[in-house]
């Protein structure tokens, strides 16, 4: 007989409640916000823990505020409303496209922005390469009682270490001059997984040619990141979507893919370059 485990769950209405209920679970807890990755953690193989912290009852969390230089998305927004209300914010297209095909229509209503950023070892999280081409930043709170922030990219690669004491509020989101774009390739055997990512957000300069340039990769490593050597390879370039391709082909060496039950690691790096190819014709639509 399977022996089940006794998960408590709370439910505070304020974030210095949260934060205080944290303090006293220690290491027994964890917050919760939609619940799509913890559902998953026994087909994982891994544990739940003792306490979850559910952010559900905090409303200051689950609003997109849009004002002339930023968007502040509350870490439990779910993706179908950051997909319903960045549509009247055409800078942020690419995003828009991420939390609106991400998934599929029932995870879309209670995955949340929050949830996608800080659940360990999600590598193809579709919001996360779109955050990043965004230079976004982040808010938490932490157990001591401050709020601090800090870029997207340091919040991902430090989150094992902040995770135990930071509560993650917000992320906000610049708003620029640029056009973006998303791409993913999705498999029936991977299910709701793309198996690779591209996101791009790009300046276009006043002759028509390319700015500045964000690339994000989602799905193919292990984690997150920007395509740095083709960003800085493809300023200047005039929008064509094959040439651009053969640049990402020339680079695509660079990334180790990760290996999977639904594809190889190697298949992962192959669709690469057609990827941002699709990307940048969507930019050219604009």
């Amino acid at each position: 007989m399977q022996n089940h485990q006794k998960t408590d769950l709370y439910q505070p209405e304020t974030i210095a409640h949260s934060l205080a209920i944290l303090a006293e679970l220690g290491s027994r807890g964890a917050v919760m916000a939609g619940g799509t990755w913890i559902m998953r953690a026994p087909l994982r193989n891994e544990a739940l823990a003792q306490a979850y912290v559910t952010i559900a009852r905090i409303p200051e969390l689950h609003q997109v505020v849009v004002n002339d230089t930023h968007v502040t998305i509350g870490s439990g927004v779910t993706h179908a409303q950051l997909a319903r209300d960045l549509q009247a914010v055409p800078q942020l297209g690419g995003l828009m496209a991420a939390a609106g095909d991400s998934a599929n229509p029932a995870v879309r209503q209670a995955a949340t922005v929050g949830g996608n950023l800080c659940a360990v070892g999600f590598s193809a999280a579709d919001i996360v390469p779109a955050l990043l081409c965004q230079d976004a930043e982040v808010e938490l709170e932490t157990l001591e009682g401050g709020r601090r922030r800090m870029g997207l990219a340091a919040f991902l690669k430090n989150w094992d270490t902040l995770r135990p004491t930071s509560l993650l509020l917000h992320v906000l989101v610049p708003r620029r001059h640029a056009i973006s774009a998303h791409a993913r390739l999705p498999l029936r055997k991977a299910g709701d997984y793309p198996v690779a990512i591209v996101s791009v957000s790009v300046e276009r300069r006043q002759d028509g040619s390319i700015g500045n340039a964000a690339v994000g990769i989602g799905s193919v490593e292990a984690a997150v990141r920007r395509w740095s050597s083709l960003e800085e390879a493809i300023s200047g370039l005039p929008f064509n979507s094959p040439l651009i391709q053969q640049y990402a082909s020339d680079r695509a060496s660079e990334f180790v893919g990760r290996e999977g039950p639904e594809v190889p690691g190697w298949y992962r790096v192959h669709v690469l370059p057609a990827l941002v190819r699709r990307a940048f014709e969507k930019l050219q639509k604009h």
